[in-house]
């Protein structure tokens, strides 16, 4: 990925061979609905199906009532329409989903209250698994603190996340003052931040948790680095990112969004493996946890087979590795509570 590539960018770049596979309006849901391949490996003490998840990244949008520029670029044409709860919970096949965390979509900017307000009702309810969210916002904002006044001892928005490689968003906008000094507010706040960057700035993110020490600090999409990716000098510079960011005690990864980055129709769970694996040893297994990317994930795979690929890549982890990473950690590091 280049280094001032948006989302649109992005998405063509990592997954413009899947849009020409990615289903359509009117065959999504067919496709989707086919059973999860479950994972489980014979002699293996642990049975996956079993596992407990909590999916840290579900993103939602109704395009009735928000505006998502974003979804204007070609590449993601195949989901410009309006995803649900409802689709979502028909989706998630046989695995286990318990609860899960709302992920900001990149509204407008004039939006973003309003979807914070969107995804507080999701919670209150119990008729589906949403117990917090982490909401949009713009910390390179002097108006940021003023905005997260109503949400300061709210406990089911967890955190903040303003996605860093739009085209909008200079290198380096995250170590500016006005930024860290947010995103330290934050802190106070007891409210993560979530790191959604260029793989080839996660350094920029591991200095950003050397300023602002009390803030975890989540990087999402196990820092952006597409699985085809055959440049080693793009992969040296993410690896060495990333290895930066995990000597921060107070950051920690997010094993999602790379399926997007495979070739659709074309991929198997080896081809992510080596990026997964990287993050789970250069992080450590007590802070990483699943996200599931839902529904930017379907450019490249159902939901349930991602879900699947990667309890195929740790099938041979003992069962305390494997709950850490689907379940536990999650609830640990982003404070997530009960309905």
């Amino acid at each position: 990925m280049v280094a001032q590539s948006s989302r649109r960018e992005f998405l063509e770049a990592a997954g413009v061979a899947a849009a020409g596979a990615c289903l359509t309006l009117n065959s999504s849901f067919a496709a989707e609905d086919r059973p999860a391949q479950v994972i489980r490996k014979k002699g293996s003490a642990v049975n996956q199906n079993d596992l407990a998840i909590v999916d840290t990244h579900q993103h939602l949008w109704d395009l009735t009532k928000f505006n998502l520029p974003w979804l204007k670029g070609d590449a993601v044409q195949k989901i410009n329409r309006s995803y649900l709860m409802a689709d979502y919970l028909k989706l998630i096949g046989s695995h286990k989903v318990v609860k899960t965390v709302y992920m900001e979509v990149n509204v407008a900017a004039d939006q973003q209250a309003a979807e914070a307000e969107y995804v507080l009702d999701l919670c209150r309810r119990d008729d589906n698994p949403m117990v917090g969210a982490i909401i949009g916002g713009s910390p390179q904002s002097a108006e940021f603190a003023n905005y997260m006044k109503p949400y300061a001892e709210n406990r089911r928005i967890n955190g903040v996340r303003t996605v860093l490689h739009d085209d909008d968003r200079p290198k380096g906008m995250c170590l500016e003052k006005t930024f860290v000094d947010n995103v330290k507010l934050l802190g106070e706040m007891d409210k993560s931040f979530d790191l959604c960057m260029r793989p080839g700035e996660i350094g920029d993110g591991a200095k950003l948790a050397e300023l602002a020490p009390k803030t975890r600090l989540i990087v999402d999409h196990c820092g952006n680095m597409p699985v085809t990716a055959d440049k080693q000098q793009a992969r040296d510079a993410w690896m060495a990112g990333m290895k930066e960011a995990a000597a921060r005690p107070n950051v920690f990864c997010k094993i999602s969004g790379i399926i997007v980055t495979a070739k659709a129709d074309a991929w198997k769970p080896q081809d992510l493996a080596a990026n997964v694996n990287f993050c789970l040893e250069t992080f450590g297994i007590d802070r990483c946890f699943f996200g599931g990317d839902w529904p930017v994930c379907t450019l490249t795979a159902p939901l349930a087979d991602w879900i699947s690929a990667l309890k195929e890549i740790v099938k041979d982890k003992p069962l305390d590795f494997q709950k850490k990473l689907f379940h536990d950690n999650a609830v640990r590091i982003y404070k997530l509570q009960d309905k």
